[in-house]
């Protein structure tokens, strides 16, 4: 693992007596785009979240923090999905379809998040994988349920982000990830515009259907 993801410790430079590796600095650039992309519902949403996932994974094991490199393999994944999903509402409707969850998926939602962060948390606990295992386990859960609602063209994905970031920032910095925790602050900028947006686009979906 070590010799795959060796590249993760080259320093690209510093800032102030932080350290700033080219996999932290590239993955959030990438996930930086992603958001960007997510935003406009365009389909590169997908691949350029993928790519983000494997800078941040060599990026998250040469700290130390084992739910968030975990994190960036479920993600992948995730985005797999979520690039099938779109694919089907574009080849339908021409557009990747946006909608609020209804009251049964949204308790569903919050109850997985709940259980999991819990579940997760005690996993990474008893296996000595992180030195934070309940925000790292929740911001694993919290990204996964983020992705799957975004995936299903969710409005509520960005709100679930936004609560994800609040946890990563400090979580981020703490762990040396400078170039990561700024980035979790743009996070929830942006996520408060794609609330913004989404919200309005679902609206006129609804009066148009």
């Amino acid at each position: 693992m070590s010799g795959w993801f060796g590249w993760a410790n080259a320093v690209a430079f510093t800032v102030g007596s932080q350290a700033v590796r080219w996999s932290d600095l590239l993955g959030n650039i990438c996930a930086l785009a992603t958001v960007a992309f997510a935003l406009r519902r365009h389909m590169l949403t997908w691949p350029v979240q993928i790519a983000s996932c494997i800078l941040l994974f060599g990026a998250n094991v040469s700290v130390h923090l084992g739910g968030n490199a975990a994190r960036q393999v479920a993600l992948g994944v995730m985005a797999g999905y979520g690039w099938w999903r779109w694919r089907r509402g574009i080849a339908k409707t021409s557009d990747v379809p946006v909608r609020f969850a209804t009251m049964r998926e949204r308790i569903v939602l919050v109850g997985a998040l709940a259980i999991g962060t819990l579940a997760f948390a005690w996993l990474l606990s008893a296996t000595n994988a992180s030195f934070a295992p309940l925000p790292d386990a929740y911001i694993f859960i919290g990204s996964l349920a983020a992705t799957f609602a975004q995936a299903r063209g969710w409005v509520e994905f960005w709100i679930v982000w936004v609560l994800v970031d609040v946890v990563g920032v400090p979580l981020a910095v703490s762990h040396g990830l400078v170039v990561s925790g700024a980035v979790y602050g743009v996070f929830l900028a942006m996520c408060l515009l794609g609330i913004r947006d989404w919200t309005i686009r679902s609206r006129q979906i609804g009066v148009s259907a």
